[in-house]
């Protein structure tokens, strides 16, 4: 219990902290011993009452959402596989105009003709095939000349069989100078085409 009579002492405007204290607290007197406690004023309101939604609208709410999203990546995935246009490779608009009257009726070939044809392209092929088979056979043929006198050399002498066998560095790495097929132009910047921007900005 505290001392009234050294409580009458101090009026109300000697009441200070005498010493460091902590927050919210004051002594009265010069002793720590006697501390009031005193609670700051709270600022405050009374919370908002909070509006009672349906849940399957929530969830319309977020399929709608779910939905745009996806509409906008599947835009933009289109979008990135449209390669950029070349103006050299797209054919002009009179000529498409004109395609019907360019246009060639497609010739209609009599029976001889047609027999001639066919004709003429299993002879072709037979002269292919045979012109291949021709190709493998002299390419056999070496590599058998190569595999026997590699043999015979091995005979003779087996350091100069390893040295016929081992690679020619001189040869590899193997590189080339020479003219191109179109010389390049120095400092010349190439164009990277003409094209409008189309592409949609979205914002974050």
């Amino acid at each position: 219990m505290f001392n009234l009579s050294v409580l009458r002492q101090f009026s109300r405007l000697s009441i200070c902290p005498a010493v460091k204290l902590p927050v919210n607290v004051r002594s009265i007197g010069t002793t720590s011993a006697l501390q009031l406690k005193i609670t700051e004023p709270l600022c405050a309101e009374p919370m908002k009452k909070k509006k009672k939604v349906d849940p399957a609208i929530v969830k319309a709410r977020e399929d709608r959402r779910r939905k745009k999203i996806e509409k906008q990546i599947r835009r933009l995935e289109k979008n990135a596989r449209q390669l950029k246009p070349i103006d050299e490779m797209e054919v002009p608009l009179h000529l498409l105009d004109q395609l019907g009257k360019r246009r060639r009726p497609t010739p209609k070939l009599t029976q001889e003709a047609l027999d001639a044809r066919a004709l003429l392209q299993k002879d072709w092929a037979r002269y292919k095939r045979e012109e291949y088979v021709a190709s493998v056979n002299q390419i056999d043929r070496i590599m058998a000349a190569q595999r026997r006198a590699l043999d015979k050399l091995y005979e003779e002498s087996e350091d100069l069989y390893n040295e016929a066998i081992m690679p020619d560095m001189q040869l590899i790495p193997y590189s080339i100078s020479g003219p191109v097929a179109t010389p390049p132009i120095k400092g010349y910047d190439s164009p990277d085409g003409e094209y409008v921007d189309v592409s949609k900005k979205w914002d974050n």
